[in-house]
């Protein structure tokens, strides 16, 4: 089988499905655009995920020549191979082209992770009932938004829900990491890739002098392992500050938390799902912002509020992205716990919401399975 994943997230959702796909076929091979997690769980790389990551309309100009070379990897890789099936996982921008040539070469396509259609670029969904043969979806709202438009789709439940949990407790947690049993902790999450960092980490740090002034609190920049933050421009400045910097604990720093500000994103399901009161903003590129804004349908932007389908947390996106209004809504957390004890119910609504009897990749590896049993069924009629 082909599989591939762009970013971060899929690629831990792509791995687990590996995993639960090899339960019931062990000797199955994959290969494809694979990261890490993926790596570990034995797909057969063609191309690196982590070159695939990048975020933003103008952004994203400068690497077109080096990601349509991958794509071509991929596209060439299932010429000669030709997989009995495709699995894609989420980056749409990449993976919904990709899709294209996969169905005219006959193979059949399985997408994880939905794209944001109902959220912009709606033109998508016709290339998806085009080309895709199932879409697996984690959010519930989508598997009704999807099917109504003719895209066969089962909600399967979010992969989150079950495997987000801290590996320390309190206690190992501060003797790790040097805190004290009184420290009052606030996590900063600015983004998993670099240019997200870059862009964020600014506004994040003149939020952090500006709390710090009012609340004695203790900060925690939060990046996935192997990031690398010491080789980073903001490396100096998040010294001076007294921040501390922590990779590859992300779940235990979320946790131990009394706030996060989190660059929204799949961050801000972890945060829920951990039941932290949290702060979300995000910026782009100024001329991305410009181009793409107005295609946004969506009543909100950060996935917590769009779950809970109204505002549950602060969403600050572009220029209301300041580090001032940062600090005021997450000084607004820190100086009321009725606040705190009204978003983590909010979030406890979240969670529910995103979470499933079964394990969502059992769910997803039955369908991809009952999809290849009717693909080979039809090429054994066929070549009757």
């Amino acid at each position: 089988m082909l599989i591939s994943a762009g970013e971060a997230s899929g690629d831990l959702y792509a791995s687990r499905l590996v995993t639960a796909l090899r339960r019931i076929h062990p000797d199955a091979e994959f290969f494809g655009c694979a990261g890490p997690r993926m790596q570990a769980a034995g797909v057969r790389t063609v191309v690196d995920s982590r070159s695939l990551a990048v975020v933003g309309i103008v952004e994203v100009l400068a690497h077109i020549p080096r990601i349509y070379g991958e794509f071509r990897k991929l596209v060439g890789a299932a010429r000669t191979e030709h997989p009995d099936l495709a699995i894609l996982t989420d980056s749409p921008d990449f993976h919904l082209r990709l899709a294209k040539k996969l169905h005219a070469q006959g193979i059949p396509v399985v997408y994880l992770i939905a794209p944001q259609a109902w959220a912009w670029r709606q033109g998508r969904v016709q290339t998806m009932r085009r080309t895709i043969r199932r879409l697996l979806c984690i959010f519930p709202f989508e598997e009704e938004f999807f099917q109504s438009r003719g895209v066969p789709t089962t909600f399967i439940g979010h992969p989150l829900a079950r495997i987000v949990k801290p590996s320390l407790s309190r206690a190992e947690f501060r003797e790790k990491f040097g805190f004290s049993a009184s420290d009052r902790i606030v996590v900063l999450l600015p983004g998993s890739r670099h240019g997200e960092v870059a862009r964020h980490m600014p506004y994040l740090l003149d939020a952090a002098e500006r709390i710090v002034k009012a609340h004695p609190v203790r900060f925690v920049l939060a990046f996935p392992p192997g990031f690398g933050a010491e080789n980073t421009t903001f490396w100096e400045p998040v010294r001076r500050a007294h921040i501390q910097v922590i990779e590859g604990f992300t779940w235990d720093c979320l946790a131990q938390s009394e706030v996060a500000l989190a660059a929204s994103g799949t961050v801000t399901v972890e945060a829920a799902l951990l039941g932290t009161p949290m702060v979300t903003f995000y910026r782009v590129n100024a001329l991305s912002w410009m181009l793409g804004r107005w295609m946004v349908k969506a009543p909100f932007l950060s996935m917590v509020n769009l779950v809970a389908g109204r505002k549950v947390a602060a969403e600050l996106i572009q220029h209301e992205m300041t580090g001032e209004r940062i600090a005021a809504e997450a000084s607004r957390l820190f100086s009321s716990e009725a606040e705190q004890r009204s978003m983590r119910a909010d979030l406890e609504e979240v969670k529910r919401n995103l979470s499933s009897e079964r394990d969502p990749m059992e769910t997803a590896a039955e369908c991809i399975e009952k999809i290849f049993a009717d693909s080979v069924k039809a090429e054994q009629s066929h070549a009757k």
